[in-house]
Formats: C-alpha cells, structure tokens, sequence
C-alpha cells in the first residue's frame, strides 16, 4: 500500500480519528485504537506524504470535555500537520444507523459549544494555527500560510489550498465539482460498480449553478475563510444585499460581527457561529429542508 500510494503521487491524506474513547466509539460503531491510527499515519509519511490531516469530532454520543481531552493529548502526540475539528451532525432521518443512537446520550447545545471552546483552546495552546471556522494546521503548513492572505478555499469537503475549480469525487456516492455545478455518483456500490463495469458515467444525480448562485458562493466563501467579506467587491450597489445584511442584524447586536461600511466582519467571539453569518447569504438553504445543529 505504501508503494502504491508513492506511486500515485498522493500528497495529502486524511484520517478520521473522531475520539478514541471506547465507550463513545461503541456508541458510534466505529473502533479504531490509537496504534491504528499512529500505524497509518507512519504509514502515509513512509510513502513520503508531506501533509497528514486528523478529522476529531465534538458532539458525539457519551462524549465529554475529559474524553475528547484525552483524544486530543493522543493526537497531538501523534504530530499531524493538520486537524479539523467538525461537529456530530445527527440527522437520524437520513442516516438510518444513527436510529440506534438514544439521543440522551448526545451532548445538549450547551455541551456541544463547551466541547469545541475547549478542543480549539487545546490546539491553539499546542501550537497550531485556526483556520476558518474548524480547521488548525501548523504555523509551517500552506494552510496556515495562506490564511488571511485570500488565498485560503472553501469547498463541500472543507479548507483548502488549492486553486483548482475542478474537483472529482471518486467511488459511490461521491460528489464532483465543476464550474457548472455539482453532480454526484450512485449512492449504492452495486449500481456505482455496474454503471463503471459498462463503460458509463456513475452519475445519479446533479444541481447545475447559475450566475446567482455562483456570486453567492463566492460571498460565502470569502467569509468562510477570511471571517470577512466587502461586498462592494461583488457587486458595484452594495444594497443589493440590504435583505441579507438585516439578517445580520442579531448577530452584530451580539458582538458576533460588525458592519464597516460594504465589508462584514466576523468578531473572533462570533467565529463559531460563522456558519450562521454565511447562512444569510445561502438563498437555498430554506429549501433544502432539516439539518443537524450548526454548533
């Protein structure tokens, strides 16, 4: 496996840790001990990959401050270049496995935000720097480098730093990006392996984004990564936007962000409700049905 993956010319990998303690991977079914995850990482590093990325998870059942402390403490041991720090999203009506999961045994709102204080103040004490709203990489990464410079990008899959509009998901129920829009495989593997068996695309569904919906995305990215945007940069009559910007209005009584002439600024004290910022300029997402907790 690590020949291959020298072979292929991978630069970057991800692993996704969520939390070791085993009463909250029970929980998850989902077991993966520490000698695991350091074996891969070894593993990715012998293949000489430069970046190594975690993924932890606040949120999760039976989990708590001390447990996700102690998952940290491993991580940090273990040096991965970089972590993102994503939030348990339980939406039992479309994940059919999380119908098991009791939901008294998942953390409240006020847990949850406790949960992602307390594991950004870890990795920021370790060093690493915050990037957006749930990513930390080390000072020396081109993550961390690009941040605050406009460079940094936001894409479905997180930060990153490549420029490339292009993005191709493979396997089932992967999603692609084109500048035309969005288009993703067949969920199922069965149906994904026969349609690649018969020479087809895999392709079971698309959105297609029109000129709207591009601005849009761009608004939102650039206040995804720079925690600030100048809408005067996207369009020449900011007060196109004047319905968006009332909808601001909560967060800037909260000190959450604060209005400078076109620019909107997001506080440090509002960068975990910068989601919420974002959503004011998302015309879609009133239509797009339930979601999980944005914290």
């Amino acid at each position: 496996a690590t020949a291959l993956l020298r072979d292929l010319a991978v630069t970057r990998v991800s692993l996704g840790v969520q939390d070791f303690a085993p009463a909250v991977q029970a929980a998850i079914g989902r077991h993966q001990s520490i000698a695991q995850t350091k074996a891969a990482a070894d593993a990715a590093r012998a293949a000489g990959i430069a970046s190594v990325n975690f993924d932890l998870v606040y949120g999760l059942p039976f989990q708590t401050i001390d447990s996700l402390e102690a998952t940290i403490g491993e991580v940090l041991a273990l040096g991965p270049d970089r972590i993102a720090l994503f939030g348990y999203a339980h939406v039992p009506w479309t994940r059919k496995r999380q119908q098991v999961i009791a939901e008294r045994a998942l953390p409240d709102t006020a847990a949850r935000f406790a949960q992602q204080q307390r594991a950004a103040e870890l990795l920021v004490a370790a060093g690493y720097r915050r990037i957006g709203l749930d990513h930390f990489a080390r000072p020396e990464d081109a993550m961390a480098r690009a941040a605050g410079t406009g460079a940094l990008r936001r894409n479905f899959q997180g930060y990153t730093v490549d420029p490339s509009d292009l993005l191709i998901g493979l396997g089932a129920s992967a999603i692609s990006f084109l500048p035309q829009g969005y288009a993703q495989n067949a969920v199922g593997t069965q149906p994904y392996l026969a349609a690649i068996e018969a020479g087809a695309l895999a392709t079971a569904k698309g959105l297609a984004l029109d000129d709207k919906d591009r601005l849009r995305g761009a608004i939102i990215e650039r206040l995804m990564c720079d925690l600030e945007v100048d809408l005067a940069a996207f369009d020449a009559d900011p007060a196109r936007f004047a319905g968006e910007c009332a909808a601001l209005a909560p967060l800037e009584a909260d000190g959450f962000l604060r209005r400078e002439g076109s620019r909107v600024i997001v506080t440090e004290a509002g960068r975990p409700f910068l989601r919420h910022a974002a959503a004011a300029f998302d015309a879609w997402l009133g239509q797009a049905g339930r979601h999980a907790a944005a914290i």
